[in-house]
């Protein structure tokens, strides 16, 4: 037996094959379907900027960040049968290898659409795994998999989140960050989406998906009455105790409810990366909550991650890897699909957009750099080697979406523009209403890799800080 067979041996053996039975499982033998996949993947690697090495020397791209193939074989039968799943569930099996993940992950996302031929591509309903009937986002549903992530431990998120345990992206004051930075560009983020809600003094604020809190107490300490609402146990207990010893209680209800069972009027409403969760079916449905618990003149402020909306059709019926393994029914919208779900099932509108995702790409790599810094206190946890190299992969693979530019993050605005007319009408003041950007850009949008402006508002500057959740 070789080195390189004993290694890998003796790390499926050590694979929990009741915890991880596709990862422990050798792929069954497809021959025909794993020379294809061996083919379509040699051609696509051989062509990108990638140093590719296999076990018996050979070379393969044109050179750039290292991927050890330390198992062939294997990578290329599990891709042959269960497609870019397989190739996630290979780097769990360490049957390839990278120094820098996220560098090689930069690479294949910046070329996904050339890494399979057209023909192929056009074939994907035929091959490519479609998402179980169990993960729809019904309420039941919607339940079991908000527990299967947020509810893991909230000691594992605290190894790798900030002291503000926000898990979303953060809004540097400048590019490349620093851990130092973090907790001061989470508070940024939140502060900017709580202005662009109009959140103050006596404001109704209804938060949807509570994180562990601190965006409730950010609005909280601004005079707001917050009910906040999530779905993870874990969270909740978490928050209620950070909204306690903050002396908030009188100013923060927490609620475990699903967005659909809530009910009242508010004069906002903000949610930080939860209609990732929604899933496309329930999109109407989502809007329509918000438009029926908005007072009139209300605004609601969302940050979402997004993705090209041709896509986000392509593949908004495949099962994928970080379905599989990190969040279960999720689905990342596109900003056109927000614009006309939100069009066809209410009056609410997108009056208002700003992209940051250069921002996601640091915040992933703090963390996933934290992460690795504290694994030994991950495995004290319970938290084995493979979930350890899975939440890895998780990490890199997200942080190469955004570094790509394959994924975006954006903050957005809804309003009901009749009603913001009608307010226009009435304002005696010169300056501008409070329904314009605050930096003076259009209403419509602002550009999706900008900058921070200076100066916004909550901002003393670039330098200073602010908050958010995943």
């Amino acid at each position: 037996m070789s080195p390189h067979t004993q290694s890998q041996s003796e790390h499926h053996a050590a694979v929990d094959p009741r915890r991880w039975p596709d990862v422990a499982r050798t792929p069954r033998r497809a021959p025909l379907r794993t020379a294809v996949a061996a083919h379509l993947v040699r051609r696509a690697l051989a062509r990108l900027p990638l140093d590719v090495r296999t076990p018996d020397g050979r070379h393969l791209g044109r050179g750039g960040p290292l991927l050890q193939l330390r198992a062939p074989d294997r990578f290329f039968a599990r891709i042959g049968r269960h497609g870019l799943i397989g190739f996630g569930e290979s780097y769990m099996a360490e049957e390839w290898d990278a120094p820098d993940p996220a560098a090689v992950l930069t690479v294949i996302a910046g070329h996904v659409t050339e890494l399979v031929p057209r023909p192929v591509q056009r074939l994907r309903a035929l091959w490519a795994a479609r998402q179980p009937a169990k993960a729809r986002n019904t309420e039941t549903h919607s339940r079991e998999n908000i527990h299967h992530h947020y509810d893991l431990s909230n000691e594992l998120f605290a190894l790798f989140l900030d002291a503000t345990l926000t898990y979303s992206s953060a809004l540097f004051g400048e590019l490349p960050a620093e851990w130092d930075d973090l907790a001061a560009a989470q508070q940024r983020k939140t502060d900017r989406l709580l202005d662009l809600a109009g959140v103050g003094p006596g404001t109704r604020l209804l938060e949807i998906g509570t994180g562990w809190g601190e965006l409730a107490l950010r609005a909280a300490a601004r005079g707001a009455h917050v009910v906040t609402a999530t779905l993870s146990e874990e969270q909740l207990k978490l928050a209620r105790e950070r909204v306690r010893a903050a002396g908030h209680e009188d100013r923060v209800t927490l609620l475990l409810r699903d967005y659909r069972q809530l009910t009242g009027t508010y004069d906002a409403v903000v949610s930080v990366e939860m209609i990732e969760a929604v899933g496309a079916e329930f999109w109407p449905g989502y809007f329509r909550c918000l438009d029926r618990l908005l007072a009139p003149g209300g605004r609601a402020a969302l940050q979402a991650i997004t993705m090209p909306h041709e896509r986000m059709l392509a593949t908004r019926n495949t099962h994928t890897w970080i379905q599989k393994y990190i969040f279960p029914g999720g689905l990342l919208p596109s900003i056109e699909a927000i614009e006309q779900t939100a069009g066809d099932a209410t009056a609410l509108r997108v009056t208002r957009q700003y992209g940051f995702g250069r921002h996601y790409a640091e915040t992933l790599r703090l963390w996933r750099e934290r992460f690795a810094e504290r694994a030994p206190e991950a495995a004290a946890l319970g938290f084995d080697a493979t979930f350890r190299r899975m939440w890895n992969f998780y990490l890199a693979y997200s942080e190469a979406g955004f570094r790509a530019g394959y994924l975006d993050v954006r903050q957005v605005l809804l309003t009901r523009p009749a009603e913001d007319a009608a307010t226009e009408i009435t304002t005696t003041s010169g300056g501008p209403t409070d329904a314009e950007p605050a930096d003076n850009q259009p209403a419509d949008s602002e550009p999706a890799d900008s900058e921070p402006a200076d100066n916004e508002p909550g901002e003393d500057g670039p330098e200073t800080d602010e908050e958010s959740p995943v």
